[in-house]
């Protein structure tokens, strides 16, 4: 599914973030003190290697909704976007929160003139986020902020499996003009 939001073309694919060479960036979903855990995040840094998490110190420690971008080091990537999601049920305006990471990170994108940015699906894993309601919050975000994310031309939403794949494009299909 690829509906177009401004001039940004919106897709969801299975895969692995960490294998995505064709995007400018990969956003991480990172923790506060943005340290390699697991996941997301400690897959991000094993695959960037140990230059990532050197270079993350310095912007450390974020707070649910923020973004912060660095290299991408051993990743194909130019750049890695880390967001810090809201934990479900603990982290409160949980919605507006996750929302803001989506729209922070695609200003982040903008402000680098980067053209490409692949999201995997932010605080559903062990931060608890239901994946369904997380979709919904990740495409409502994407599709406003790309009106006014100036150099963007694709969004991917790079997701882990064949039940979350299907959720998300879902989610997408329900947001087409």
């Amino acid at each position: 599914m690829q509906p177009k939001a401004a001039l940004a073309t919106i897709e969801c694919v299975r895969g692995d973030i960490t294998c995505q060479p064709d995007m400018d960036a990969v956003v991480n979903a990172a923790n506060a003190e943005l340290r390699p855990g697991g996941g997301v995040a400690g897959a991000i840094h094993r695959a960037a290697g140990p230059e990532l998490d050197a270079a993350c110190r310095a912007h450390a420690p974020i707070a649910p909704g923020q973004a912060v971008i660095t290299d991408a080091f051993g990743l194909p990537n130019r750049h890695v976007i880390h967001c810090l999601g809201p934990v479900y049920g603990r982290d409160h305006p949980a919605e507006t929160l996750l929302g803001d990471c989506h729209r922070n990170a695609i200003a982040l994108a903008g402000d680098a003139g980067l053209a490409s940015i692949a999201f995997p699906a932010l605080s559903t894993g062990i931060f608890g986020y239901p994946i369904a309601e997380a979709a919904e919050v990740a495409v409502q975000a994407v599709v406003a902020a790309l009106a006014d994310a100036g150099s963007l031309q694709r969004l991917r939403f790079v997701l882990f499996s064949p039940d979350d794949l299907a959720v998300f494009d879902a989610a997408l299909r329900s947001h087409q003009p």
